[in-house]
């Protein structure tokens, strides 16, 4: 509001100085003849409009630079997952928020709140495609994501580390099985409060992986990784809420 009352009185003065102009062309100019008045009188209100015109075209244009700026920066803000109120900030690794949602345990306990962070460029391609081909790209490990969640209550490590290889397992059609208790390893003892953070970084066939403590390590394995996509972004995910809220974030990347 103060820019645009700034930009408003800019806008009255340049007319206040457009309307001295004509007053000073009908007096001071007009006293020199009859013949040379009109002509005085004419460029002085060519030179009035002008002002206005000019004043009017850098209100506009000010006012649109401020709401492109002002855009900028709301498209900054943190997302809340509805449903937990758990804020995800715009960025995370590097890499760009597309999407949120909850994990939901036997139909009504919200265990945490997941959020998908993607590398614009990488998904350019696929952004403006259909929801089929959106997901098959989400299920491709060599498309980067960084996966961050968020407990929404207290649980013991052992339980989340256990729901975690529950989904995993059947999807890794038994190879590579020594990298889940390799996953189990990289947490802290003791139990996880609501609020803790844990984020999984997804670059081909390594998964960074940051624990509540803020300990990082990494897991190499093409099969693991292709597992922990199908988990969060295939045809049965632990949250659909979240998957969906992916794809639509994806297609609405500038």
């Amino acid at each position: 509001m103060m820019m645009r009352q700034a930009l408003n009185n800019i806008l009255i003065r340049r007319q206040q100085t457009a309307r001295r102009l004509l007053s000073v062309g009908g007096v001071s100019l007009g006293q020199k003849s009859a013949n040379s008045a009109p002509r005085n009188v004419a460029l002085l209100t060519g030179l009035a409009v002008a002002a206005t015109a000019t004043a009017s075209y850098k209100l506009h244009h000010h006012e649109s630079i401020l709401c492109q700026a002002l855009q900028s920066v709301n498209n900054l803000m943190p997302t809340k997952e509805p449903k937990t109120g758990i804020l995800f900030p715009h960025f995370c690794t590097g890499l760009t928020y597309v999407g949120c949602g909850v994990r939901v345990k036997y139909g009504f306990v919200k265990v945490y709140a997941v959020g998908t962070y993607v590398d614009p460029i990488a998904v350019a391609a696929v952004k403006k495609q259909s929801d089929a081909e959106i997901e098959k790209a989400l299920l491709d490990p060599m498309y980067p994501r960084t996966i961050r969640i968020v407990m929404n209550r207290s649980l013991s490590i052992d339980k989340y580390m256990a729901a975690i290889v529950e989904a995993l397992e059947p999807r890794m059609g038994g190879v590579d099985l020594d990298k889940l208790k390799e996953f189990k390893d990289m947490n802290p003892p003791g139990d996880l409060i609501e609020g803790s953070e844990m984020t999984m970084t997804i670059r081909g066939d390594t998964m960074l992986y940051r624990n509540c403590a803020g300990s990082v390590g990494a897991i190499h394995s093409q099969v693991f990784c292709k597992a922990l996509c199908d988990t969060y972004y295939g045809k049965d995910p632990v949250s659909p809420s979240h998957k969906e809220d992916v794809i639509k974030g994806i297609k609405k990347l500038p």
